[in-house]
């Protein structure tokens, strides 16, 4: 059985020749020195085939358009060890509470996990495209510089962006782990958390711990409280700072899953309602989406908690990329020959595929020697 899918047209795929013209518009108007794919990832156990297939293609797209543009090209891997390790319900105010990645294993254990679930993948990928990648922890994303004066700044103008950013409640959360040593449990839902902006370049920020009761930290440019932002808002303030980077000469391009293209909706509404143009708005792509044979998308924490089937006829490494029988190398090999597929025909790229179907395009033995057009 050919490996290539049967992909209907729609409206995006029939005004493109190529899925990477895409991106063509931008950075033709921004006119790059550099370009910089940059894919996020929650690093919350081993990644399942939409986690590997979105990594892949960021290499693969960054490929791409190197080719085609001429311009040097690299992977920027998003580690987001803020991903909950634990949550715990206070029973006596009915508050819940978690600890972090970041704060339950430290830096050691979060590296020791990337090295050991990422890293070999990451590795195979720039090797076979001679694309370079680094990687960065949330932990040190919102530690830099950078990060934390875009934040300090945006917060005069958040209120602007906050029904964006948290459309049900008007309140886009933060959550600031308790700083005494050993803890590091903070409110998972950041009811009780306060945010005062003391002078351009420090805040303050009041929260209670589960242990530890009230507490008060402080943000500056260079040091003070973890800043753990909700999604969208650690989006906002990301992309803003990537942004103001970009003037360098280097395009940062959001890869995304397609589960992400409404999310985007309104993080591109806050974009714009704290003062950026259209033109300043983050350049993004979204890759298909992964789904189950009820068109819902891959969740395999849905199905280790019991609440979903294993999709009919997929395979156990489809959730846990450790089971795939063979080495990382064939794994990265087969993944790369399905994003070439995927990438071939805008119609193919523009789309969301069953686990089924996408294990069917992986493990396809024609799936080396696809043809490209």
């Amino acid at each position: 059985m050919m490996a290539h899918p049967l992909s209907p047209n729609n409206v995006l795929a029939n005004a493109l020749h190529h899925a990477e013209d895409i991106l063509t518009p931008r950075i033709l108007a921004v006119g790059p020195e550099q370009l910089v794919l940059v894919v996020g990832t929650q690093i919350n156990g081993a990644p399942h085939i939409g986690t590997s297939l979105v990594q892949c293609v960021a290499f693969a797209m960054a490929a791409r358009l190197r080719d085609r543009f001429g311009l040097p090209a690299e992977v920027l891997f998003n580690a987001l060890d803020n991903a909950p390790y634990e949550v715990h319900t206070d029973p006596g105010t009915g508050h819940r509470y978690q600890r972090a990645y970041a704060q339950a294993l430290g830096n050691p254990g979060v590296t020791d996990l990337i090295a050991t679930l990422y890293q070999p993948l990451f590795t195979a990928f720039s090797h076979r495209l001679g694309i370079p990648h680094h990687v960065e922890t949330y932990s040190q994303q919102q530690a830099s510089q950078h990060f934390r004066l875009t934040w300090l700044r945006l917060l005069p103008r958040l209120d602007a962006a906050r029904r964006w950013l948290s459309p049900s409640t008007g309140i886009p959360h933060l959550r600031t782990p308790c700083p005494h040593p050993g803890c590091g449990w903070a409110e998972k839902h950041a009811e009780r958390t306060r945010v005062r902006a003391a002078d351009p370049e420090s805040a303050q920020l009041t929260a209670v711990c589960l242990h530890h009761g009230a507490y008060q930290v402080s943000v500056t440019p260079t040091g003070g409280a973890y800043l753990d932002l909700a999604t969208l808002y650690r989006n906002l303030v990301k992309e803003i700072s990537l942004t103001d980077r970009s003037r360098g000469g280097t395009l940062h391009i959001m890869v995304k899953g397609g589960d992400w293209v409404f999310g985007s909706l309104l993080v591109d509404e806050a974009h714009r309602a704290v003062g950026l143009t259209r033109a300043q708005l983050p350049a993004r792509l979204f890759c298909p989406q992964i789904l189950t044979d009820t068109g819902a998308k891959l969740s395999k924490s849905l199905i280790r908690e019991g609440y979903a089937p294993l999709p009919h006829i997929a395979a156990d490494w489809m959730l846990d990329t450790r089971r795939w029988p063979g080495t990382v190398i064939e794994y990265a090999d087969r993944l790369l020959a399905a994003a070439e597929i995927l990438l071939s025909d805008p119609r193919h790229f523009l789309r969301s595929y069953s686990a089924t179907e996408i294990g069917r395009i992986i493990t396809a033995p024609t799936a080396r020697s696809a043809p490209t057009t």
